[in-house]
């Protein structure tokens, strides 16, 4: 088949990536194609994707930064996502694609495809948000063909209570190419990116109160919140924020680790981090918001405490070596494989090619 992805347009889509949404459109982009499959990646400029090709739209990222995303507060979309967008879509609809597959955040995604008459599945990376189940309602009173897909089952549950979602793509991480380490060192690792609702300051308190050092790898995103956390822990050696790292560097990191933290404050849609750690051996221990406890398994791949207990975290940082780490690996290479995700793509696509039509929900 030929394929479109359509990537979130607020960032390039390269290493190292400045969220999960990006690293599963280069993972799924570089698996079709490996099977065989015509793919075309449209990013903004300074993306790149190894043996993919990128198309040639040389669209700016730095106007669309006011749209990232935000916990705090619903956002209207700029002109100049919406303008990103139309070109996007002129150019999928002159290349004529088989299946047209957009990991997009934002309204536009869904109106711009809408008004174009474009047959589109959306794939919904964040937690259940009104202003895009709007549009998506909307979309779905034309002849357009709009296909919905979930990461996860917790976060299909939630978008139900707003919109029919027609599919569960679950994510996958390359287990294959993360290295097992069969024993952790001393510190706990965090990976996110500086925005309220990863929790990364609740996860460097957590660590603290178990006695670890923790290493933060925080991705720039929201300047002030980064600011405020690196401030907090400023006179604490044992909290070291470092760069953001390439995947096999983070993921070396990550099987380092003695745990993995992921206390996340929204109902997260996944967990690509927590399914990364797994792979290479090492424990999470997360909230129980949104997919996390899909993804980590409470008493066997870590520990899932109820969120916004810092101190019940800190209880389970504690007590993660008491984990099986090929446990872990196991987990991963059974639930959490890139392959079975593709797998899962494929069919999908299929039958939305040989339909012409969304799938019954």
């Amino acid at each position: 088949m030929r394929v479109a992805l359509i990537a979130p347009l607020v960032s390039p889509i390269r290493d190292a990536q400045l969220g999960g949404a990006q690293a599963v459109v280069a993972d799924i982009a570089r698996e079709l194609a490996r099977r065989g499959h015509e793919v075309v990646v449209y990013a903004t400029r300074g993306s790149a994707i190894e043996g993919i090709a990128i198309a040639p739209l040389d669209i700016d990222p730095t106007p669309l930064h006011g749209d990232r995303f935000s916990d705090e507060a619903e956002q209207t979309p700029s002109e100049h996502m919406t303008a990103a967008y139309v070109a996007v879509y002129r150019h999928v609809l002159a290349a004529r694609f088989d299946v047209v597959h957009s990991h997009g955040f934002d309204v536009p995604a869904i109106t711009v495809a809408a008004a174009m008459g474009l047959p589109v599945l959306h794939t919904l990376h964040m937690p259940a948000s009104r202003p895009v189940a709007a549009a998506i309602t909307e979309a779905r009173r034309g002849q357009t063909g709009v296909v919905t897909a979930a990461v996860s089952h917790a976060q299909a549950a939630s978008w139900r209570l707003l919109i029919a979602i027609d599919a569960v793509l679950s994510n996958g991480v390359p287990v294959e190419d993360i290295p097992f380490e069969p024993v952790g060192g001393s510190a706990a690792v965090i990976a996110a990116r500086f925005s309220p609702e990863k929790g990364i300051d609740d996860g460097i308190a957590a660590a603290r109160l178990a006695d670890l050092p923790v290493d933060v790898y925080g991705t720039p995103y929201d300047a002030g919140h980064e600011r405020a956390v690196r401030e907090r822990w400023r006179d604490d050696q044992e909290v070291r924020f470092l760069a953001p790292a390439a995947r096999e560097h983070l993921w070396a990191a990550l099987g380092a680790a003695r745990a993995v933290v992921c206390l996340s404050r929204w109902e997260e849609p996944f967990g690509m981090v927590a399914a990364e750690a797994a792979a290479s051996g090492t424990p999470v221990v997360a909230w129980r918001r949104g997919a996390l406890a899909e993804v980590v398994l409470d008493g066997v791949t870590g520990y899932v405490v109820t969120a916004g207990d810092v101190i019940a975290a800190a209880a389970a940082l504690r007590r993660v070596n008491e984990l099986s780490r090929g446990d872990c690996r196991r987990h991963a290479v059974d639930s959490l494989n890139l392959g079975d995700t593709v797998t899962a793509h494929e069919a999908l696509y299929a039958q939305i090619a040989s339909a012409g039509r969304s799938p019954s929900p």
